[in-house]
């Protein structure tokens, strides 16, 4: 709860459509919340993007790319594999580094 109010409240100080977007998916029931494997991101990204995925990162494939990845929750084989690249990190983090949503990929 905590984490919606504050992507809510974020997206609307900040006027970044991005963060209400993440809020309204994570508002879903657990069930319908979005799974991404790693091979995904990678086949959709390039080198230095920065991704959010509102729902729980998987760790099948392989990341050859150095990227920037929130999510609500990682696997720790996911975690693992993101961190060896890039750096694998909590949605409240990102928001704290970029509350204007800008240059962002929502992924799932």
């Amino acid at each position: 709860m905590e984490l919606l109010q504050l992507l809510k409240k974020t997206a609307i100080e900040n006027n970044a459509p991005v963060w209400k977007r993440v809020a309204d998916d994570l508002e879903k029931p657990t069930r319908r919340r979005r799974v991404v494997n790693i091979y995904k991101i990678e086949k959709y990204t390039k080198d230095n993007d920065i991704v959010v995925v509102p729902g729980k990162v998987l760790g099948t494939g392989e990341l050859n790319k150095k990227l920037i990845v929130a999510a609500y929750t990682f696997s720790e084989d996911a975690h693992k594999k993101i961190s060896e690249k890039g750096s694998a990190i909590s949605i409240k983090d990102l928001i704290a580094r970029n509350p204007q949503g800008k240059k962002i990929k929502l992924l799932g």
